[in-house]
C-alpha cells in the first residue's frame, strides 16, 4: 500500500530540537527516566551497543541487521573533521551541503526496521485507518431504510451519527495514555478485537437503543487505529521522513468517509443495510489478524517499564496517573499544539459537513433517486484524497529539507507548517465556495461541483501529513497523547460540523454555509502561519513555566 516508503532507507538526519520533559509522577520520581527524553548517545555508539532480544517486552525488538550496517557506513565514511552536532544544542551547523548527508544523535532508533518492514507496518496502519471513519459515513447512504426499519425519523438518525464522532473524539483520551504505557502493539490488538465485537452488534441491533449503543461503542473502539497508529509511525520514522508516511498513512483515514456510502449505496440498492456491518466485521477481522501477525512492538520506552522496585500501591497510583485523561487535555496549554488542533479541525470540519449532505443536496439539484447514482458522487472527493497521497506527504518532507538548507542543518519543527499554508487558506476555501454557491445557483452543472470536491480533496492531503507530522515533531516522548489531544478536538469539530450542516443547510442554503466553512480554513490558515512563525518562542515560554511549577511541586514536597 505505501512502496514508496521503502526508498527512504538513506534519508537526512537533523539536530534535535527541545521538547518539554514529561513530570514522572509524585508516586515514582526515577532519577534518569528513559521515557521522558530522547536517547542522547551519540551514533557509533548506539550502533556498537547489544542489540535487545526479540522477545522483550519492554524493549524494541526487531532489529534490521542491513539497516544497521547502512548506518555504519554512512558514519565511518564521513570526515572525522566534520563538526558533530550535540544531542542538546540546535545550533550546530553542519560542513557542507546541510540537508544531505546530515547525521541527528539518536537516529540509529528509527533503523531497527528495514524499509520494506516500515512499509508494511504503514500498509497494515493504513488499512487499520480506514475501518472507524468509513463506519462513519457508509451508513449515511442507508438513512432511509435505517429510520423505516427501526421506526424513528431522519433527524434522531442523524444523532446517532453525531454521537459516534463525539464518541471518536472522546476515545483518544484513553487509547492515547494507554499506547505510552503499555506499547502500541497490544492496544491495538485490543481495540481490533473489541471494534469487530461492536460491529457484529451494530449488525445484529434488535432496537433503535441497542443501535445506538453499538455504534457509539464501536466509535470508541476503532479510534485508538488513528491514535496509536499515528504513534506508530512517529516511531519508526525520521522527523524528516515523516510527512510521506504520514501521507500513506492518512490515506485510509480520509478515503474512508469518502468510499463509505458509495459501497453502502450499492449493498442497500441490493440487500439489506446490516450487511453494511458484516462487511465491516470481515474488514474488522482481518485488520485483527494483520495487526496481530504483522505490526511489532515499535514504542521507544513503555512508561511501565519504571515500575521495577516499586510496591504495587505505587504501581497502581503511579498507573492512574498515567492514565489521567487531563494528561492529554493539559497539553493545549501550548499554544502551538492548540493552533494545529483547530486547523486539523476545520478541514475534518470541511470533510464532514461536505460529505454527510451530499445525498439531501444533490439528489434534489440533479434528479437523482438511485442509491448508487447519490454514491457516485462520493468518487470525486475520494480519489482526491487517493491522488493527494502521492504528493502530500513529499511535499511536507521536502519543505522541511528546503528549510534546513536555508538554517546551515538547523532542524526547526514549526518549518513543516509552511507546506500547507496555500492548500490551507486558499485551495480548499475557493474550492468550498465553487462547490457551495455552484449548487445553490444552479451553476456549472455536475462537473463544477465534482471538480471542486476532487480539488479539495488532493488539498487536505497537502495539510493533514504536515500538521500531524509537527504535533510529533514537537514532542516525540509523548507523541500518542499528543496526538490523541489533536484528534479529540478534530472529532468534537466533525461530530458539530455532522449536526449542523442539515439545518443550517436548509435554513441558509449550501451556499452560504460552505462560504463559513471556507472563512474557518483562512483563520485557521492564518493561526498556522502564526505557528510557523512564532511557534518556537511560544514553546520556549511554556516550557520555562512547566519547568518553574515542577521545581515548586518539588520544593513544596521536600517542605511536606
Amino acid at each position: 500500500m505505501a512502496p514508496d516508503l521503502e526508498k527512504q532507507a538513506h534519508h537526512h538526519h537533523h539536530p534535535i530540537t527541545t521538547e518539554p520533559a514529561e513530570e514522572p509522577g509524585n508516586d515514582i520520581i526515577p532519577q534518569d527516566d528513559p521515557e521522558t527524553r530522547e536517547p542522547e548517545e551519540s551514533l557509533p555508539k548506539q550502533l556498537a551497543r547489544p542489540h535487545a532480544p526479540a522477545d522483550s517486552a519492554d524493549t524494541p525488538t526487531d532489529w534490521d541487521t542491513e539497516s544497521l550496517a547502512s548506518q555504519r557506513s554512512i558514519y565511518s565514511n564521513s570526515n572525522p573533521l566534520e563538526p558533530v552536532p550535540s544531542s542538546v544544542s540546535t545550533h550546530d551547523h553542519a560542513a557542507a551541503h546541510p540537508a544531505q548527508h546530515h547525521h541527528e544523535p539518536g537516529d540509529a532508533i528509527y533503523a531497527r526496521f528495514s524499509p520494506r518492514r516500515k512499509a508494511l507496518i504503514v500498509a497494515v496502519l493504513s488499512f487499520c485507518s480506514f475501518l472507524a471513519p468509513i463506519s462513519s459515513t457508509s451508513i449515511l447512504a442507508a438513512s432511509p431504510e435505517v429510520v423505516q426499519d427501526y421506526h424513528t425519523t431522519v433527524a434522531v438518525f442523524g444523532y446517532s451519527n453525531a454521537l459516534y464522532l463525539i464518541f471518536m473524539g472522546l476515545s483518544p483520551l484513553f487509547w492515547g495514555p494507554l499506547g505510552q504505557t503499555y506499547g502500541r502493539k497490544w492496544t491495538l490488538a485490543g481495540s481490533a478485537v473489541t471494534f469487530t465485537a461492536f460491529s457484529i452488534g451494530s449488525a445484529l441491533a434488535p432496537s433503535l437503543a441497542a443501535y445506538f449503543v453499538m455504534r457509539v461503542l464501536t466509535a470508541f473502539a476503532g479510534t485508538s487505529f488513528l491514535i496509536v497508529g499515528a504513534a506508530v509511525v512517529g516511531d519508526i520514522y525520521r522527523p524528516v521522513e515523516r510527512g510521506t508516511a504520514y501521507g500513506w498513512f492518512l490515506s485510509g483515514t480520509l478515503i474512508g468517509p469518502a468510499l463509505g456510502p458509495l459501497v453502502a449505496g450499492i449493498i442497500v440498492t441490493f440487500v439489506s443495510w446490516r450487511y453494511i456491518f458484516w462487511l465491516q466485521v470481515g474488514l474488522a477481522t482481518l485488520a485483527t489478524l494483520a495487526v496481530i501477525t504483522l505490526v511489532p512492538e515499535t514504542i521507544h520506552h513503555k512508561r511501565k517499564a519504571t515500575f521495577a522496585g516499586h510496591t504495587k500501591p505505587q504501581q497502581l497510583r503511579q498507573c492512574a496517573s498515567w492514565l489521567n485523561p487531563w494528561r492529554v487535555i493539559v497539553l493545549f496549554r501550548y499554544p502551538n499544539l492548540l493552533v494545529a488542533g483547530l486547523a486539523s479541525s476545520s478541514l475534518v470540519w470541511n470533510m464532514y459537513s461536505l460529505l454527510t449532505p451530499i445525498r439531501t443536496v444533490l439528489n434534489p439539484r440533479f434528479g437523482l433517486t438511485s442509491p448508487i447514482m447519490a454514491g457516485l458522487f462520493f468518487i470525486a472527493p475520494g480519489a482526491g484524497y487517493l491522488v493527494g497521497t502521492f504528493f502530500g506527504g513529499h511535499w511536507a518532507d521536502r519543505v522541511v529539507k528546503q528549510y534546513i538548507a536555508k538554517r546551515n542543518g538547523r532542524r526547526v519543527p514549526e518549518d513543516r507548517l509552511h507546506s500547507c499554508l496555500i492548500a490551507l487558506g486558499l485551495v480548499i476555501p475557493a474550492c468550498m465556495l465553487a462547490y457551495g454557491w455552484s449548487v445553490q445557483l444552479r451553476k456549472g452543472g455536475v462537473a463544477l461541483p465534482v471538480i471542486a470536491m476532487f480539488i479539495q480533496g488532493v488539498a487536505q492531503l497537502f495539510c493533514f501529513p504536515s500538521l500531524n507530522t509537527y504535533c510529533i515533531d514537537v514532542m516525540q516522548s509523548r507523541s500518542g497523547e499528543v496526538v490523541a489531544g489533536n484528534y479529540v478536538i478534530r472529532y468534537f469539530f466533525a461530530a458539530a460540523g455532522t449536526a449542523a450542516c442539515q439545518p443550517a443547510i436548509g435554513a441558509i442554503g449550501v451556499g452560504w454555509f460552505s462560504t463559513i466553512s471556507a472563512g474557518f480554513l483562512v483563520v485557521s490558515a492564518g493561526g498556522v502561519w502564526l505557528t510557523a512563525e512564532h511557534g518556537s518562542e511560544w514553546r520556549e515560554k511554556i516550557d520555562g513555566k512547566v519547568e518553574e511549577e515542577g521545581e515548586k511541586e518539588k520544593k513544596a514536597a521536600g517542605v511536606a
